[in-house]
């Protein structure tokens, strides 16, 4: 007689072992299906990574920088060419 509660236990912790055992292996199913949908949702949202987004971020400061230096260089051209043409154009009123 004693065997029979002791077996009931033994069997009530076994149970809660596999019930266990289940409960994590649908845990992980559920964050496999989750993960999976997420990767799926930012697919579709077409973002892009961040290596991608420093790369372009790194070609627009070139770029700027670029602009900048020409317009530098257009303006120094036009200072030139603003005093060589008020000069020639004194010559032709003078003509």
């Amino acid at each position: 007689m004693t065997q029979g509660p002791n077996r009931v236990l033994d069997d009530l912790a076994k149970l809660m072992t596999d019930a266990a055992g289940v409960a994590q292996g649908a845990r992980r199913e559920v964050e496999g299906v989750f993960r999976s949908q997420a990767e799926r949702f930012l697919a579709d949202m077409d973002l892009v990574k961040r290596e991608e987004y420093d790369v372009v971020k790194d070609m627009a400061a070139k770029a700027l920088d670029m602009v900048e230096a020409l317009e530098a260089r257009v303006a120094e051209l036009e200072a030139a060419a603003g005093k060589g043409a008020s000069g020639a154009g004194a010559r032709k009123d003078d003509a």
